[in-house]
């Protein structure tokens, strides 16, 4: 993949003076910028085809402002530094969702509910991580905001492999998780926070031993339901067979109905959408508060993106919002999809055809480079400057392998 190869390529480069770069911070170069740039662009009409209205929250912003609300569960990530300005702290944003629930909660007050917003911009983050080193990647993403029913998680979860499929990604796999379902399940020893990390731990490295380690502290009955959840892994209709056979309390219960709910509704609007079901994953979903998802695909390194449902907090006087949305990660994309195709065919005009012929030829649709100065050698020039065509003020030719030799 030429993506991969252009940063492993570039690696090298910028170990030479004057061009190192921080570690997960990559330039990238033509035509791969370019290549991204459509992707882009593709994934958004998807959205907007879908009426999801395009926001572009600034890229830094206070840092009261960013890192409040949900925007706490990523303060880890945020790079912060002093605005010479007001003297007030700021921060570089690590996460696009929380400046689209700021926007709902202030800017976009008093628009109609279910409000749809969609967002494409960069983020900066302090921690690569093992499945993502890039510190500094593309997102594109959309929330819908003000609607509480299993319908409109589904629309997002399709939403999402629709995107994807779009752009020429296809096979894709849906991870469903409920991040809320431990603390439902642990009533009151949810309160415990020591024993809370422990499990949370435990569950995120699927250890069944490190469980029943623990089973002094929780008791063995809830020792075995918590293994009973790491077992409820796989393919989703399985997975649900299998929590619901749990002896689970009603909120716990509650929660596995709507999830059912969730995964039935996804499967009436894309029947070959592969679903799977990790019940107790909680990785980067510290701000959810309902069923969430991530995509991948096989043979591809790391995630396509992840969403769910949260909460949209109380800013002033505008109540509290349920939403539900997700986050698409650019990078991952072009990783999956083919090389970038080859530049544009480019034509060398020498000085003295004039700009009115370069007007024309770009027109036309031609890239065109002009001649800054006179040239003795008009076909050895388009050659130096990585031309294919060479022009005058009469005619256009294609350059061959033997021209300016």
């Amino acid at each position: 993949n030429s993506w991969i190869c252009h940063e492993t390529s570039q690696m090298v480069k910028d170990a030479q003076p004057g061009a190192l770069l921080p570690a997960g911070i990559t330039d990238v170069l033509p035509p791969n910028a370019v290549h991204e740039a459509v992707v882009l662009e593709r994934a958004m009409a998807v959205l907007a085809s879908f009426g999801y209205g395009r926001i572009k929250p600034p890229l830094i912003e206070f840092e009261d402002s960013l890192i409040g609300g949900l925007g706490a569960a990523v303060t880890h990530q945020t790079f912060r530094l002093m605005d010479p300005v007001s003297q007030r702290m700021m921060g570089l944003r690590a996460d696009m969702t929380p400046q689209a629930a700021r926007i709902a909660q202030t800017r976009l007050t008093g628009a109609p509910r279910p409000l749809r917003l969609s967002y494409a911009g960069q983020v900066v983050r302090v921690k690569g991580s093992q499945m993502r080193p890039e510190r500094q990647f593309a997102q594109v993403g959309a929330e819908l905001i003000g609607a509480d029913t299993e319908n409109a998680d589904a629309e997002i979860i399709c939403l999402a492999a629709e995107t994807l499929n779009e752009l020429g990604i296809s096979d894709l796999s849906i991870d469903l998780t409920i991040p809320t379902l431990l603390s439902a399940a642990l009533g009151d020893m949810a309160n415990d926070q020591t024993i809370m990390v422990q499990l949370r731990e435990a569950l995120n490295r699927k250890d069944a031993a490190a469980i029943t380690e623990l089973s002094p502290i929780i008791g063995d009955t809830v020792a075995g339901m918590l293994r009973a959840f790491l077992s409820a892994t796989g393919p989703a209709s399985d997975a649900l067979v299998a929590l619901e056979k749990l002896d689970l309390n009603d909120r716990a219960m509650l929660k596995c109905k709507i999830l059912r709910q969730i995964m039935e509704a996804v499967v009436a609007r894309m029947p070959s959408l592969q679903l799977t079901i990790d019940p107790v994953e909680n990785r980067g979903f510290e701000y959810h508060t309902g069923v969430t998802f991530a995509i991948f695909a096989q043979g591809v390194r790391g995630e396509f993106g992840r969403g769910g449902r949260y909460l949209v907090h109380a800013n002033g006087p505008a109540p509290e919002e349920v939403a539900t949305g997700f986050s698409l990660f650019m990078d991952t994309i072009m990783r999956a999809l083919p090389a970038a195709p080859a530049s544009p065919a480019r034509i060398y005009l020498p000085i003295e055809a004039g700009v009115d012929r370069a007007r024309q030829l770009r027109a036309e649709g031609w890239s065109v480079i002009e001649g800054l100065e006179a040239c003795e050698d008009a076909t050895l020039e388009a050659r130096r400057l990585e031309c294919s065509h060479l022009a005058d003020a009469t005619g256009v030719r294609e350059l061959n392998e033997q021209d300016g030799e």
